[in-house]
């Protein structure tokens, strides 16, 4: 829609994840070189946590599409049901067979699995993202099974991400004995407000170089008030913002742009992702009077 009149190549702010776009802040990076230290040295289980919407499934995404080629990686998304599911899962990411196995036999046949790639000098990984789903049994089935080692080293390494709950569930007294085998442990937190400004710009010049100051510095610190620094607000916001520009036919996003659609928005009963308490737009002074 607005992609030709401003001189983008594709939008710069998509709801879906995009790892071709990943911004790499502090935090981002620090979560990503855990990552890859802790799947180079072979720890057991990494987890990753933090608020919805901060980016955590784009940076998984990132990071498997820059794996060695002696990584083999399964990733599971969304299961809240019991290990017999979650194992069914992951034979299917695997491309194994599960259809008519209890849950002994498919334990044996992800083991057998494990141990030829293991034999041809490849590493298995699973991944369970929205891992906040999984039941604190489930998670002690899984600490069980995992409990397989090669020369003291573990045959499947397993990245847990998930929302704030998880961490909450792994600091439950029952699971001491998993939380003690965690070898990365990574709270996300969303961008400060020069990040957040970083971040705006950084997309822009990806999907339209030359075009990264399209948004004021006054815009972007409107949108870090409402967003609090989370990605996929900001995305959110931006991309609206976007829009409304389009439609006033503005040659640059300013506070002016940015105020509008949040007073809009106020209006029509605040954004969706807002609690109640927090509805309503927080207008931010223009300078342009």
């Amino acid at each position: 829609m607005y992609e030709a009149y401003y001189g983008f190549n594709l939008r710069p702010f998509a709801l879906l994840p995009q790892d071709e776009f990943m911004f790499l802040s502090r935090q981002h990076r620090m979560a990503l070189d855990l990552l890859v230290y802790g799947l180079s040295n072979r720890a057991l289980f990494c987890v990753v946590y933090g608020e919805i919407g901060t980016g955590k499934t784009t940076l998984l995404r990132y990071l498997l599409k820059r794996r060695g080629p002696n990584i083999t990686v399964g990733m599971v998304t969304g299961i809240n049901g019991g290990f017999h599911e979650l194992l069914q899962w992951a034979l299917l990411e695997f491309g194994l067979e599960h259809q008519g196995l209890d849950k002994i036999e498919m334990q044996k046949r992800l083991v057998e699995f494990v141990k030829r790639e293991e034999a041809k000098g490849r590493r298995i990984v699973l991944i369970l993202d929205e891992a906040q789903a999984l039941a604190p049994s489930v998670l002690e089935e899984l600490r069980l099974f995992s409990n397989v080692y090669a020369e003291y080293a573990p045959l499947l390494q397993t990245v847990l991400v998930g929302q704030l709950s998880l961490r909450t569930t792994l600091r439950r007294r029952e699971m001491r004995q998993f939380a003690q085998r965690v070898g990365v442990d990574f709270h996300l937190t969303p961008l400060d407000q020069e990040q957040t400004e970083a971040y705006i710009r950084h997309r822009l010049g990806l999907a339209g170089p030359g075009r990264e100051h399209l948004f004021t510095s006054e815009a972007c610190q409107a949108v870090f008030s409402v967003s609090q620094g989370i990605p996929r607000i900001i995305n959110l916001l931006c991309d609206t913002a976007l829009v409304y520009g389009y439609a006033d036919q503005k040659p640059t996003i300013d506070v002016g742009v940015v105020n509008e659609m949040l007073l809009d928005k106020a209006r029509d009963g605040g954004w969706l992702f807002s609690s109640p308490a927090r509805r309503g737009a927080r207008r931010t002074p223009s300078t342009t009077g």
